[in-house]
């Protein structure tokens, strides 16, 4: 495995990190009753958003070459 394959799963498995670590942060504010614009429902949304947008980006980028 050379350098930029390496960086191109690293970036692929941090991006699904990211999306599980949003998806547990709606779980838990859901499940302990916050009130619907909790910062921690915020966050989460925000988690996954961060982590779908990388995870996108780097497969387009793989396909253009």
């Amino acid at each position: 495995m050379n350098g930029r394959q390496a960086h191109r799963m690293s970036t692929l498995v941090l991006s699904l990190l990211m999306v599980a670590i949003g998806l547990a942060l709606i779980v838990e504010s859901v499940s302990g009753r916050a009130s619907p614009i909790s910062p921690r429902l915020l966050l989460g949304v925000l988690f996954i958003a961060a982590g779908a947008g990388r995870w996108y980006v780097e497969v387009r980028r793989a396909r253009g070459r």
